[in-house]
């Protein structure tokens, strides 16, 4: 039967694809007691980087949040599989990190990765307020512009 936040998906309009494979050595969640610590996700989007490049360069800061919108969609879906496929077990959005793919001299960040705190506050309510940190980077796996890691909370 599907849960509360299924609903919500299914409001927003979103389909969880099936979890990606690593690509490198490492796991994509570790559960530590009641915390889920989800690897970053890229922006895949039917097995393809769908946002390449510099925000602010070779891509608008609207499609960096669009980027990093699908990157927590990304992080849903290892989030469902490390809550067994119940994603009512999740108490709370502990934290984000971002990693924002940009020109030295660029400064949005934070609007950047709203993209995907904006979406975590939609799906869990008060739950999805967070704690983040923002960083922009020379370049990411794959070419992607933006890579969203998290940390969750669960029952």
């Amino acid at each position: 039967m599907a849960g509360r936040i299924d609903a919500k998906l299914r409001e927003l309009g979103l389909d969880l694809p099936t979890p990606t494979t690593p690509i490198a050595n490492y796991l994509p969640f570790v559960m530590a007691g009641n915390l889920a610590v989800i690897s970053g996700q890229l922006p895949l989007l039917d097995g393809k980087v769908a946002f390449i490049g510099k925000v602010g360069r070779d891509l608008p800061i609207e499609d960096g949040q669009k980027a990093a919108r699908q990157c927590f969609v990304n992080l849903l879906v290892q989030l469902k599989t490390a809550c067994g496929g119940d994603l009512d077990r999740v108490r709370r959005v502990v934290r984000l990190g971002g990693f924002i793919a940009c020109a030295a001299d660029f400064t949005q960040h934070a609007p950047v990765m709203n993209g995907a705190s904006d979406l975590a506050v939609e799906v869990f309510g008060e739950a999805g307020r967070h704690a983040r940190s923002t960083v922009g980077v020379a370049s990411l796996p794959l070419g992607a512009a933006v890579e969203v890691e998290g940390m969750f909370e669960i029952s």
